[in-house]
């Protein structure tokens, strides 16, 4: 049993002083202080006696481990029991894998809210979040299901050993603000935006969970959603930079700011802060203008701060540290002692003396001798390597006119395949293609594929969006020479283009760069990159598709559309 005493944040004043305060709760739920992919809040796993709710008379079902939902979902673990609901590791028994379940009575006061916001949250299919994949009432009880990330780990855990460094900082902010302004064009919120929300996962992309489904799992509202948010992502940036909590109270795990002194900039609480994001906190923790000492607009939406990141220099993460070798040892042997050892420790054998010089005149007379042989013979064998070395370069020569008349392609280095490691969708605009089908363009298969929607116009994608594309993991650094496509229609033209990416989860595609395009009328695409150079991300972009009609195979609607079923890249 793990207990931790952390603060939520809530809505509590709308005058714009101080719009989030903090309000410090005990936790104790089974398995919060190490299970990395809870979905709760351990700052209100108790609630307090005056709490007021009307989800506070509903009581929270008799469940246990081992107890099955829809004979499939078996509960493993209760993570947290509160205010009528409770949360669980569970397992998927159809499809074999860890999923998380939250359970609350069907006469629950918001348990109507909870399942409109996990259908509305389902329906985004953005990867960024962590994705709802049930949400049923059923036999009293309604319970929402929601991906488990085993490999994932919360930004409170992550702050636990000390601030992050300004590029991973950089990172999260601009994948939580991109995903946070993309959620928001489509009517949702979250409100409960936090570091036990915030997961990096091993492949170093940032991901949100609870998105509207933790909100209405406690009842949270408030009229200005954008906002709120907004300063959420700024205070998770602050403890990013600080490994403090931008209040007074203490919170998930981080110390609160000093009693009595207000907000202070991040670059003010600890040296060595990034200024450029220092300010970025502070313009999206304060809206009411106090940062306009700094000269810098508030940011009061995620657009507007997506929009401020973009205009940030771009931050490189640092230079891996350079390790020196061990200094050579030198081993020194004495005549006389290699091969045994010295009488004891210490000892040496004694050195003999050299043999005095030759000094006599048969002495003198036998080295002019022997100099004059060594001088001979030196000049007899350079004559004969130099006369050696120019046959052999008139016989290689003729080699190299016969292999270049016979074989133009002899000299060229034959390409290596590179194998990809990972991959995931790139959503510059709109909504997410079809994510769960990206390890298709991998697998060996040209019979399965990821494919686009169906546009109304083309062959070009915009003004829909800008493109649409798969950002590839390569493993490591490496220099990538061509990328070849497998298509599954053929038509006008499909045109591709290469950028060479930062991470898995890039920010903009501004923050890449184009390495090479290409056009094709058939089922097969090549791109050569112009200037090989090594990266260990490549984004494949697709900005025009062919018209192909209804496809019956894949169940895919009239329009501009195209699929891929494999991605190869060589080196």
């Amino acid at each position: 049993m793990a207990e931790r005493s952390t603060a939520a944040v809530d809505v509590a004043d709308n005058s714009g002083e101080q719009p989030l305060t903090a309000k410090a709760d005990q936790a104790t739920a089974d398995g919060v202080a190490t299970n990395p992919e809870r979905d709760t809040d351990s700052d209100e796993a108790q609630a307090s006696d005056d709490t007021e709710g009307p989800g506070r008379k509903a009581s929270p079902p008799e469940l246990h481990s081992g107890h099955k939902l829809a004979r499939r979902y078996r509960l493993e673990e209760c993570v947290t029991r509160l205010d009528g609901f409770s949360s669980w590791r569970a397992v998927d028994e159809k499809l074999r894998r860890a999923v998380g379940v939250h359970i609350l009575p069907a006469d629950h006061a918001r348990s109507r809210a909870v399942l409109a916001a996990a259908r509305s949250s389902a329906l985004l299919g953005d990867p960024r979040f962590v994705q709802v994949l049930d949400a049923v009432e059923q036999n009293d009880l309604v319970y929402v299901v929601h991906e488990w990330l085993p490999d994932a780990t919360e930004l409170s855990t992550l702050l636990a050993s000390g601030p992050l460094e300004p590029h991973d900082a950089y990172q999260m902010v601009s994948q939580v603000a991109a995903a946070m302004a993309a959620a928001h064009r489509e009517g949702l919120a979250h409100l409960r935006l936090n570091p036990n929300a915030v997961l990096r996962t091993s492949t170093g992309q940032w991901r949100i969970r609870g998105l509207a489904v933790n909100a209405a799992l406690r009842g949270v509202g408030t009229d200005t959603p954008q906002r709120t948010d907004t300063e959420a992502i700024g205070a998770l940036l602050y403890a990013a930079l600080t490994q403090r909590w931008p209040y007074e109270n203490d919170a998930y795990g981080l110390s609160g700011l000093p009693k009595d002194i207000g907000l202070i900039a991040p670059d003010q609480v600890r040296a060595g802060v990034h200024r450029g994001l220092s300010e970025l906190a502070m313009r999206a923790l304060v809206n009411d203008g106090a940062t306009a000492s700094r000269h810098e607009a508030p940011c009061t939406t995620p657009e507007e701060l997506v929009r401020a990141v973009g205009e940030m220099p771009r931050i490189r993460p640092p230079e891996p540290a350079f390790t020196a070798p061990p200094e050579y040892q030198r081993t020194t042997y004495q005549q006389g002692t290699y091969g045994r050892q010295a009488p004891h420790p210490g000892a040496t054998q004694p050195i003999a003396p050299p043999p005095p010089p030759l000094q006599t005149r048969t002495g003198k007379a036998l080295k002019w001798a022997v100099s004059a042989l060594l001088i001979a013979a030196l000049g007899l064998g350079s004559w004969q390597l130099a006369d050696a070395l120019m046959d052999r370069d008139t016989s290689d020569d003729t080699h190299k006119s016969r292999t270049t008349d016979g074989d133009k392609n002899a000299t060229k280095p034959k390409p290596v395949p590179i194998a990809i490691q990972g991959g995931q969708e790139f959503v510059a605009k709109g909504d997410a293609q079809h994510p769960g089908d990206v390890p298709k363009t991998y697998d060996n298969d040209t019979s399965s594929y990821w494919r686009t929607r169906a546009f109304n116009e083309g062959p070009t994608i915009a003004p829909y969006k800008p493109g649409v594309g798969i950002v590839y993991d390569l493993g490591s650094a490496r220099k990538v020479d061509t990328a070849t496509l497998a298509l599954r229609y053929d038509g006008d033209h499909t045109t591709v283009e290469l950028y060479a990416a930062d991470s898995l989860t890039p920010a903009s595609l501004d923050s890449m760069t184009r390495v090479g395009s290409a056009t094709t009328t058939g089922n097969t695409v090549t791109v050569k990159v112009a200037k090989p150079d090594k990266t260990r991300y490549v984004l494949v972009w697709l900005t025009a598709v062919p018209y192909s009609g209804y496809d019956s195979t894949l169940f895919s609607s009239e329009g501009y559309k195209q699929a891929i079923g494999e991605v190869k890249f060589t080196g």
